[in-house]
């Protein structure tokens, strides 16, 4: 069952450039939708029954919502920071809970495992101390003073770095992270991952990027992020349960899972409970 406080959010369902081609017609939390370009900069969303949907157009997508929020869509100030790269890098279907996808992004203990030899490598697979807070002047989720080796931390990386992190979560189903830039010191690469719910336990992923790097293809910038999320995605499609078990008591934390703990609390707290597991079955 839709839960008020998810259907009063923004959700990505487009890219903007894509609609030069054809409408988008797809699902939003169950609900079948068409995404529409009428005009150079105007999109039209409509529900079904014919309902129009707000819209609003943000980082290359087209965003919409079942209700009628009241908060704009979130800032991410890099994105109009000269010389940046703004990198779409396409939709991945992934058969988990959005939720689910929300929080995988925020764990950094699987890179060894899952992303060997790229961001992560034994032995080099402790977490180390890191700070994790709600705060509640933005109402959103941060974790800072994230360190971890890295032999290839972004395309542009010519060997292995300590790769510095900031996570942020602005929204139930979006994921901002802040990472070392290996050709500016000093600067942040800015990797997010937005989520569209289509159901409880399906969600089409829209990785997006603001990069520096003058040096690397686009190509092959969007081709190193799909590798990285495709190798995400079977882990995510064989987790059980497959909905986000939001009860503390259902799965067993490790202090690598301190931003994943204040995401759960974050969600229970609004009750963003659209692909959440409450109870232990």
């Amino acid at each position: 069952m839709k839960k008020a406080g998810m259907i009063d959010e923004w959700y990505p369902v487009a890219l903007f450039s894509q609609l030069d081609k054809d409408d988008r017609n797809t699902l939003l939390m169950d609900m079948p939708i068409t995404v529409a370009r009428l005009g150079t900069d105007e999109v039209k969303v409509t529900a079904d029954g014919g309902r129009s949907l707000p819209v609003r157009l943000g980082y290359g997508h087209v965003w919409t919502s079942l209700g009628n929020p009241d908060h704009e869509l979130f800032a991410i100030p890099e994105a109009d920071q000269p010389g940046r790269r703004l990198v779409e890098v396409g939709v991945v279907r992934v058969r988990c809970s959005p939720l689910r996808a929300v929080e995988n992004f925020l764990d950094i203990a699987h890179f060894p495992f899952v992303h060997t030899d790229i961001l992560g490598s034994e032995p080099h697979t402790e977490v180390g101390n890191y700070k994790v807070e709600i705060r509640e002047d933005v109402d959103e989720v941060w974790a800072t003073q994230v360190q971890f080796y890295q032999p290839q931390a972004a395309k542009s990386a010519a060997g292995g770095i300590t790769t510095e992190y900031m996570y942020r979560v602005p929204a139930p189903t979006c994921s901002v992270l802040y990472k070392t830039c290996p050709p500016r010191p000093g600067e942040w690469d800015v990797i997010t991952l937005f989520v569209q719910p289509v159901s409880e336990d399906v969600c089409d992923v829209w990785p997006w990027m603001a990069l520096y790097d003058d040096d690397t293809p686009m190509t092959d910038l969007i081709h190193f992020q799909q590798t990285i999320f495709l190798q995400d995605r079977s882990i995510l499609e064989n987790q059980i349960p497959t909905r986000l078990p939001l009860d503390p008591g259902m799965e067993i934390p490790t202090r690598a899972d301190l931003t994943s703990i204040a995401y759960r609390r974050w969600l229970k707290r609004h009750d963003y409970t659209y692909g959440a597991q409450l109870v232990a079955q």
